[in-house]
């Protein structure tokens, strides 16, 4: 044998017995480890005066800090013919202040190494930035001046409603944001909560009075929460706090507004002629954050569609190709949170797609799920809520959530052990007691003249 051939066997040798090594380790992955519990970071709140609360936690090495303030309004607040007016004055806010221009504001924060940013919610509204940790004071004192004394001058007035105008209008060329505006109208019909998106005539109304009068009745330390999470110094920080807001004035009280979801079957189809796709929005209202069932009907709703591994996605997405990314989610708000699927199918599938969400449903309802499955779906959960806690403003909008629904830092602390204690049989009674098809709203938006007749099997389901 010549050393040429030795070696080509050798390394061939090497190569078959390495091929069987990946092989059985390809059918034999290790067991994952067990999910660490979540602890809350060191932190501590408190109130002052004038009702605003204040909570400072910290987080990591990097000098860095977010700092959001949370104000207790939203969509919740805006009047009947004013859709769109909470998203207005938030954006207004931006357009500087008594003392400091648009401009000023901006390179103010971009100067310490960040950006004031706002969004506006169901039920609050949020405004606040991240810097770097040298610069906290500073931009505490900076927000402070941003939400107090808003300028609110109508020439900006006119050019923010111009830009939402425009923003509206590309908006509502868009079918999943279509589906969106008219599933929520079903759901919370002459609600706020039914507008997720103005109106052009709507905001072709609005004054900057009535910008001035929102921010006046829904601004005020009463109903502002102050959260700063990351590398800092208490004492100077709690200092700045009390400078810059102890002279805020309580404001009024937020008005307590019970929605008053409709949980029956409806169903209705927007046409878009010639559409390639129809966008399907199939849910109804469920249990809140507050249930103590609630984690258990979180991961059922992983189980179901929630996760990339979901059932629904594995039939209409991998195993019939209808969709390239159908999705389930659960808005969570009290007395108003609600379960969705969404997918964007082939126009020709549309029909089939909704009976195998609706198929999914009906066999998780009837059998629990194998244990092997629904372990890697717990295995998910816990991995996202990880994820979810990996950052300064994921750990701020952990403590967001829990005091917004009032569930006790608990809720946290316990939420790993109580996704892994979740059974096959809590999963089945979850998705009998919450997803019930004869309570389920139904938008479809797509080529009326192609997917009708698919549809008509389930506008037959409304009485």
């Amino acid at each position: 044998m010549t050393s040429r051939h030795f070696v080509a066997c050798t390394a061939l040798t090497f190569a078959v017995a390495g091929s069987s090594e990946l092989h059985a380790q390809a059918e034999t992955p290790p067991l994952p480890a067990a999910p660490k519990a979540f602890r809350i970071p060191a932190h501590r709140t408190f109130s002052m005066r004038n009702g605003m609360q204040v909570t400072l936690v910290h987080y990591g090495s990097v000098p860095k800090v977010v700092v959001t303030l949370e104000m207790h309004t939203g969509l919740i607040d805006e009047p009947t013919y004013g859709a769109g007016v909470a998203s207005l004055a938030m954006d207004m806010l931006l357009e500087g202040t008594v003392a400091r221009s648009a401009q000023d504001v901006s390179r103010q924060a971009a100067n310490m190494g960040g950006a004031i940013n706002v969004s506006v919610g169901a039920v609050t509204s949020t405004i606040g930035g991240e810097v770097l940790s040298e610069h906290t004071a500073r931009f505490v004192n900076l927000l402070s001046d941003v939400v107090r004394h808003a300028a609110l001058g109508t020439r900006d007035f006119e050019r923010v409603r111009q830009n939402h105008l425009r923003d509206l209008a590309i908006t509502m060329q868009n079918a999943g944001d279509l589906a969106r505006q008219r599933w929520r109208e079903m759901i919370f019909p002459g609600q706020p909560f039914g507008r997720p998106y103005s109106f052009e005539g709507t905001l072709k109304t609005i004054q900057l009075g009535h910008i001035r009068n929102f921010l006046d009745d829904n601004f005020g330390a009463g109903r502002a929460h102050l959260y700063i999470s990351g590398v800092f110094d208490d004492a100077t920080i709690e200092r700045a706090v009390r400078t810059d807001f102890s002279d805020w004035d309580a404001g009024t009280p937020s008005i307590p507004r019970v929605p008053k979801p409709v949980s029956e079957q409806q169903f209705d189809l927007i046409d878009r002629p010639g559409a390639v796709q129809s966008t399907v929005w199939v849910g109804l209202p469920v249990i809140d954050p507050s249930n103590p069932d609630f984690v258990k009907f979180e991961v059922t709703n992983a189980l179901l569609g929630g996760a990339f591994g979901s059932r629904i996605t594995s039939n209409i997405r991998e195993d019939k190709g209808y969709t390239y990314s159908p999705y389930s989610s659960i808005w969570r708000h009290q007395g108003a949170s609600y379960w969705v699927e969404t997918a964007d199918v082939t126009t020709k599938d549309t029909g089939a797609s909704l009976q195998e969400i609706f198929n999914e449903i009906a066999i998780l309802r009837s059998d629990a799920p194998p244990v092997a499955e629904l372990d890697g779906i717990k295995q998910n959960v816990v991995g996202l809520f990880a994820i979810e806690n990996s950052s300064r403003a994921g750990i701020v909008n952990q403590l967001r959530y829990i005091d917004e629904h009032k569930l006790g830092e608990a809720f946290l602390t316990d939420f790993v052990t109580n996704v892994m204690s979740v059974q096959p049989d809590d999963v089945r009674r979850a998705a009998q007691s919450q997803l019930d098809p004869k309570r389920m709203t139904i938008t479809v938006v797509g080529d009326s003249k192609v997917i009708a007749s698919q549809l008509f099997p389930f506008q037959k389901m409304i009485p």
